[in-house]
């Protein structure tokens, strides 16, 4: 098995300098913000944040392409680095601490992209999560002041901890019975939002979560952290991976049941 350990490496020297960037104009009362063409903010600090990012790729790892949220595709070949500079970016505007820097590598293969490795970096929260293909998933302040990641053990949908981003995307895909009774059936529902429930489920404080609408960027990260912890990652419709659209995550053994509700 290939070792990620560098690739790991140079993308927590990448969550260093965004989360300085970051940082520095959160709460900042002069922010820029614009409305893109989905009806979603951008701020000065997504920019920026992406720039450096892209920056240091192309100096550290100029064979390697890059997709961003904010700027799309550049380069080509079989390694590709996702980034989502601020996941959670309406948190960032409302000075909410819940947002992070998404940094993933992705590799082709027979069944097309797939992460490899990941970074998710919310220093807001002071957090920080991280795993490679093979080496398990991690959370600390740095490589070697970690706490290795595992799923829970909750067997049972109404045992379980579940966690989501909104209601109205689950009714405007027409999903929202399915959601609701998920959330009857199950212990506990908490609408923590992006990029933290996948987190949650990796520590095993979330049994299970789910998103109705969500681009590459926002899951590659997270797929990885999960599966390393020992979760499972998959779309709405069952298919492993972060490409379908939409997320599910569980400790594993909830998902079909998770699924069941949820699919349309």
């Amino acid at each position: 098995m290939p070792d990620y350990h560098d690739d790991l490496r140079f993308a927590h020297v990448l969550a260093d300098a965004a989360d300085a960037t970051t940082m520095e104009r959160f709460k900042a009362l002069d922010l820029k913000v614009e409305t893109k063409p989905d009806m979603t903010p951008v701020t000065e600090a997504d920019k920026a944040a992406e720039e450096l990012i892209r920056s240091h790729l192309h100096r550290g790892r100029p064979r390697d392409a890059v997709l961003g949220e904010e700027y799309g595709l550049q380069g080509t070949g079989p390694r590709r680095w996702v980034v989502d500079p601020i996941d959670g970016t309406k948190n960032y505007v409302r000075g909410v601490p819940v947002w992070a820097t998404l940094i993933s590598l992705m590799e082709a293969g027979e069944n097309g992209f797939q992460p490899v490795m990941g970074v998710v970096s919310a220093p807001a929260l002071g957090r920080r999560w991280w795993a490679a293909k093979g080496g398990g998933a991690y959370t600390g302040r740095s490589l070697t002041s970690a706490t290795r990641l595992h799923v829970s053990k909750v067997d049972r949908i109404e045992n379980a901890a579940f966690a989501y981003s909104s209601l109205s995307g689950w009714e405007e895909r027409g999903r929202l019975d399915g959601f609701l009774d998920l959330t009857r059936d199950c212990w506990r529902t908490r609408g923590y939002g992006d990029f933290w429930p996948y987190m949650m489920v990796a520590e095993g404080a979330v049994d299970i979560c789910a998103e109705p609408e969500l681009s590459l960027w926002d899951m590659a990260a997270n797929a990885i952290i999960v599966q390393e912890a020992g979760g499972v990652f998959t779309s709405l419709e069952g298919v492993t991976g972060p490409h379908g659209g939409n997320a599910a995550a569980s400790n594993g053994l909830l998902h079909e049941e998770m699924l069941n509700y949820l699919r349309a």
